[in-house]
């Protein structure tokens, strides 16, 4: 099926598995967030809310993320190291394959970019269970991560103390560099994540406290909305 951004309510209806009415108070809970072409509209919704909310690696990470429900000992790494290992593991298979072999590395970049931020950002001080989930799809063409870590609000107020809301946080670490100088450089990898998706056809779905954004392939416009979920740290949900 083509990834279309739009699907209209209908068919979204069909591909959750729910009915419209479900779909509508899911709506009016949160849960999805519709789009209308004008203010009494049809509801329309991002092919990429679909596709996360029916991943089976989507539904473990946001479990752990949200809830801290357990999760199989292969998608865990506690350490960097593990995770780096893992990562050179999906180079390999990515590199491979004949749909990915001219934009593998780029989405090694972006995978790498997020883990290690988790890592980075939360070293010796994690609030939560150290480490993060990392796990692959590679029929379905999907990559989740995820931390129980400080997420983007409190880690980039140490170096903005106004902000306030996890969506102004998720906003400035994806469009601004707040500092060139280490240890203060938090926030500037996902500037770069955005300009690979812009420029490739790699799509993002992040979330952070309650703030969730989805960066499509080709475009650097960001969507970000509020969650009826609060995540525990930073999820990533990336697709090609």
């Amino acid at each position: 099926m083509k990834k279309r951004k739009l699907i209209p309510i209908g068919e979204a209806a069909k591909l959750l598995g729910v009915t419209i009415t479900t779909l509508r108070r899911w709506d009016e809970s949160g849960r999805m967030t519709p789009v209308r072409k004008s203010p009494k509209g049809n509801r329309y919704y991002h092919w990429g809310d679909i596709e996360f909310l029916t991943s089976e690696l989507s539904k473990m990470a946001r479990g752990w993320a949200v809830s801290k429900k357990s999760f199989p000992e292969e998608y865990y790494c506690r350490f960097s190291d593990i995770f780096q290992a893992r990562l050179i593991q999906l180079e390999t298979l990515l590199a491979r394959e004949d749909s990915t072999k001219n934009i593998f590395s780029l989405i090694i970049s972006i995978v790498g970019e997020i883990g290690n931020n988790s890592f980075d950002h939360n070293l010796g001080q994690w609030p939560d269970t150290p480490g993060i989930f990392f796990g692959y799809d590679l029929v379905k063409k999907q990559i989740v991560l995820a931390d129980q870590g400080l997420g983007i609000l409190e880690t980039l107020k140490r170096v903005r103390p106004s902000l306030k809301s996890h969506d102004s946080a998720v906003k400035v670490a994806f469009t601004e560099i707040l500092s060139g100088r280490a240890p203060e450089s938090r926030g500037n990898g996902l500037k770069y994540v955005r300009k690979v998706v812009a420029g490739s056809n790699i799509n993002l779905f992040f979330q952070s406290g309650n703030a969730k954004l989805w960066l499509y392939g080709g475009s650097s416009e960001l969507a970000i909305k509020k969650s009826r979920d609060n995540v525990k740290g930073c999820l990533a949900f990336i697709t090609y």
